[in-house]
């Protein structure tokens, strides 16, 4: 997840989606195809119970779902500009995990048996990986990218049978987030941190890059992975059991649906040569749940001193855009600014 300003007053929602629409009405060369795309769109927020072609035709007035059908798999329109002029969009509007889509059969793109936090298990499913942007104004997804399992990528027949490029290859899912992250800050938006969940905390080539364009980072790391502090390495649960009593603070993680979110909050300086190669501060984070006691960690770094104030608000954000997905049914990962 990203983050960095103004949000959409939500009653006026339907005219911030006609200008939103209008802006991209250039990157349809047919105006069947542009008012299709349209009609799309205004079925994908109709709240329908299922959705799907059929539903959002009968929802429209189509007779039948061969229209929607042509605009997802033939009609002629790009993709990857619509996806920049919505960024553009939703980030001047707000001043900036992976998931999976439940699938039946196995034609559908990258669809095999994996896990999934849509389901909670491993269950047959499309996984995409997704950039969102938050800001104290709001929130948004603005990035995407299909995680093509080597189940796919190995099996070039199936891949072109489903309409695969031959250039698609196999990337991690931290390497999908990178080459997202990149994308967008070199489209100008602005960010200060980046989060996200295990995935993303345990791979190094992604760290370093932020590293490398100076964006702090607060990523989720499991309880095995291991740290160095103090010129020892340790498990991250056991360098969280030698934290003093004194050390804990209670911090709000911003406001949910029952009040503000307290948790014990420590954070524990690691050596500078942990795991990269750049100047700056890195901490492990620990929080707390203050009723069950159970613990959560994060790898931190910062170009510059952070209060524990700014990495709680962090976190914070991330949860925030969390609340998009049970919507969606789609996952993602994050920035903050």
């Amino acid at each position: 997840m990203m983050a960095a300003g103004h949000s959409v007053d939500p009653a006026g929602w339907r005219t911030a989606l006609e200008e939103l629409l209008g802006r991209i009405a250039g990157r349809f060369g047919r105006v069947e195809v542009r008012r299709r795309a349209r009609a799309f769109v205004l079925g994908l927020l109709a709240e329908l119970p299922r959705t799907n072609c059929w539903t959002i035709a009968e929802h429209v007035g189509d007779p039948t779902p061969h229209g929607m059908q042509h605009l997802l798999g033939r009609a002629v329109w790009d993709a990857d500009a619509v996806r920049d002029d919505v960024r553009a969009y939703l980030t001047e509007q707000l001043g900036a995990d992976e998931t999976g889509d439940l699938k039946k059969g196995t034609s559908t793109v990258g669809v095999q048996r994996q896990y999934t936090g849509t389901a909670g298990k491993t269950d047959n499913a499309q996984v995409g990986v997704y950039l969102a942007y938050a800001t104290p104004a709001g929130y948004a997804l603005i990035d995407r990218e299909l995680y093509l399992p080597r189940s796919w990528t190995q099996d070039s027949d199936r891949c072109r049978a489903a309409g695969v490029p031959d250039h698609a290859g196999f990337a991690t899912k931290p390497a999908l987030a990178t080459r997202m992250i990149i994308r967008t800050l070199a489209a100008g938006v602005a960010a200060g941190w980046v989060t996200g969940d295990e995935v993303y905390g345990a791979d190094p080539k992604l760290r370093a890059e932020l590293e490398a364009r100076g964006l702090g980072y607060m990523l989720a790391v499991a309880c095995d992975h291991r740290v160095r502090a103090g010129g020892d390495s340790y498990r991250a649960d056991a360098l969280a059991a030698r934290v003093p009593a004194r050390a804990w603070q209670t911090v709000s993680a911003g406001r949910g649906a029952k009040g503000h979110r307290r948790y014990d909050w420590a954070f524990v300086q690691l050596d500078l040569a942990d795991g990269g190669d750049h100047d700056g501060q890195r901490h492990l984070l620990v929080r707390r749940n203050r009723t069950t006691r159970e613990l959560a960690f994060y790898r931190c770094w910062a170009p510059r001193p952070v209060p524990l104030a700014s990495l709680v608000r962090v976190a914070g954000s991330r949860w925030r855009i969390e609340m998009v997905f049970p919507q969606l049914t789609k996952g993602w990962v994050w920035a903050v600014g």
